[in-house]
This record gives structure tokens, C-alpha cells and sequence, in this order.
């Protein structure tokens, strides 16, 4: 084949060598999935909405919510992780899927080897108490803690959550006597109970300031690491004890091996969607605030999070329900 002819044929090759990149460059070029591992109308499934709304002008795509609950939110995970690592397919995280839940239970995905896109919001636990509760403040609660600990009856929205740890975490940095705790199916039932006396105390998460504003509880302090612009005269746990800042938040995921490419636009639509004044106003409605974190930050937050969880996890033995 003389050196001419050959020339001719690599360069009418061209085209279909370049077409693979001209592929991904193109991405997305069809709706992209976004996984819920939660049932509809909870606060994963809320931020989810309102982040997909906004995400879609950056990408140019609609974000298409996807509802897979169950397993404290493994099904969902799990089909996302099992997805083609190409962008099409992300998920909602929480707590309960990355730095909690797969410590308590066998886990059909490795949350680490996940892409974590982008954290997307933080939320402060609210420790809220039963209406006639004695203790009127925060140091009352902590004087009967250490002078009685039995007598107190904590509240969780399940084994293994968020709230449940909180309460762990507290009790163990008080160095008291175990406290009562009375673990429920969800926020709603444990906040029923509390609200008609039947248990004492509860690290909510956001959807109680509802019933903090309309007097079925009282809020005692709040866990973030300032005081809450919407509660200003209420303390934070961290100004007696030092540190106490346990927060539930959510983030953005994708399976792993991701493109980087498609990842760092992830990244760049996520953070425009969060600088958005609506979005925010939308996050702040359903008690939570924008919190953006790129890849590599919030990867790190985790993985000192998920150590935090271990060893109050150990330190308390709490077994998986």
C-alpha cells in the first residue's frame, strides 16, 4: 500500500475515531435520573426536587426525581452505584446512606467508592422537649442528666439515624448514667409522642421548628455550631458542651469511576443552583440551609463524619434494628 493511500485511509478515519470523545463531550443529551432513596414528600425528596428544578438550566437537561425507597435507603443507593457511571444516573444522600447506615448493616454498595458530587445542604438538630418538661433550659436538662440520668427518656426517629446518634453522642460526652431511649418508625410518630407527654426529649431534625412555633414542644438548644437566626435567644448545645455539633445534611452522588469532565460540571451546576436566592429561600422553608461543598471537601467531611459515627457506634454498641 503505497504511503499516499494510506494517508487517504487513516485520515477518512478521522471521524469515527473522534466520535467516542464527540460523545461525551456532548453529555447530557437525554434526561438525567435523580435517584431518591426515600419515599415522596420527606426531606431528602423536598431538597431533591428543588435542587433538580434548578440544576436544569446549567445542564441544559431535565432532572427526572426517581423515588426508590426502602432498606433505610440501600435499594436506592444500590441502584444507583449499579448504574453505568456516565452522568445519566445520581442520587440524593444522607446521613443514613453513607456515614451511618452501611456501618450498622451489610451494604450492597461501598459508599466511598461513590463520586460524591457535591454536599448541598446542613441542618442543625433541633433538642426539643415535651411540653411540661421540668427542665425550662438547656442547663436544667443537663442538671437532671448528671444528677439522674434514668429519668431521662430520649426520643429517636429509629435505630441508627441521625437522631439516635445525636442522643448516643450526647450522653456519652456528659459521662452519665445510659439515659431511656425509645426508638420510633420516623420523625412524626417519636414527635407525637413527645408532644403528648410520653417521652421527654428529642434531637429532631428540621421538621420541628413547626411545632417549636406552634407550642406542642419546647426547643431547648439547637446543634450547630452558631446560634439559628430563626431562634436567636436559644443556645447551642456546643456552648455547655464544647464541640457538639452533630448536623444532618444532604449531598449529590454518582456511581464510581465517573468521568472527571462530567463530574466537575456536576459540581459547577450544583454550586450555581445553590447560589440561587429562590433556592435558597426553598431550602430555608423546609429548615435547612445551602451548604455547598466540592468533590474533594466533602469527601473529606464524610470520612471524618462516618470515623465520628464509628466510635460512638462501639462506644455505645447499637445494634442495627
Amino acid at each position: 500500500m503505497s504511503l499516499r493511500i494510506h494517508r487517504r485511509l487513516l485520515l477518512g478515519a478521522t471521524p469515527f475515531l473522534l466520535a467516542p470523545e464527540r460523545a461525551r463531550a456532548a453529555w447530557p443529551d437525554r434526561p438525567i435520573r435523580l435517584i431518591v432513596p426515600f419515599a415522596a414528600g420527606g426531606g431528602v425528596d423536598l431538597t431533591g426536587r428543588v435542587l433538580a428544578e434548578a440544576m436544569e438550566a446549567s445542564l441544559g437537561q431535565p432532572l427526572v426525581v426517581d423515588n426508590r425507597s426502602g432498606a433505610g435507603g440501600a435499594i436506592g443507593m444500590q441502584a444507583m452505584a449499579q448504574a453505568p457511571a456516565d452522568g445519566n444516573t445520581l442520587a440524593m444522600t444522607s446521613p443514613s446512606t453513607v456515614t451511618i447506615g452501611p456501618q450498622l448493616r451489610p451494604s450492597p454498595y461501598a459508599p466511598f467508592a461513590l463520586t460524591h458530587v457535591s454536599r448541598v445542604c446542613t441542618s442543625p438538630l433541633l433538642l426539643v422537649c415535651r411540653p411540661d418538661f421540668p427542665a425550662r433550659d438547656l442547663a436544667g436538662l443537663l442538671a437532671i442528666a448528671r444528677s439522674d440520668p434514668t429519668r431521662l427518656r430520649f426520643a429517636n426517629a429509629g435505630i441508627g439515624t441521625v437522631t439516635h446518634l445525636a442522643a448516643e453522642l450526647f450522653n456519652l460526652r456528659l459521662g452519665t448514667g445510659r439515659f431511656v431511649h425509645a426508638s420510633y418508625r420516623g420523625t412524626a410518630p417519636a414527635m407525637s409522642d413527645l408532644a403528648a407527654g410520653n417521652v421527654d426529649v428529642f434531637f429532631s431534625d428540621s421538621s420541628a421548628w413547626a411545632a417549636v412555633e406552634q407550642g406542642q414542644v419546647r426547643l431547648l438548644a439547637v446543634t450547630s455550631a452558631e446560634r439559628s437566626a430563626r431562634s436567636p435567644a436559644t443556645p447551642t448545645v456546643a456552648e455547655a458542651l464544647p464541640g457538639f455539633e452533630p448536623t444532618n445534611w444532604y449531598g449529590l452522588a454518582a456511581p464510581a469511576g465517573l468521568p472527571a469532565a462530567v463530574a466537575e460540571r456536576l459540581e459547577a451546576a450544583c454550586a450555581t443552583a445553590l447560589a440561587q436566592p429562590e433556592l435558597r429561600r426553598k431550602l430555608e422553608s423546609i429548615g435547612f440551609d445551602a451548604a455547598p461543598l466540592g468533590r474533594a471537601t466533602f469527601t473529606e467531611f464524610l470520612r471524618r463524619e462516618s470515623e465520628t459515627w464509628r466510635e460512638v457506634i462501639a462506644r455505645a454498641d447499637i445494634k442495627a434494628d
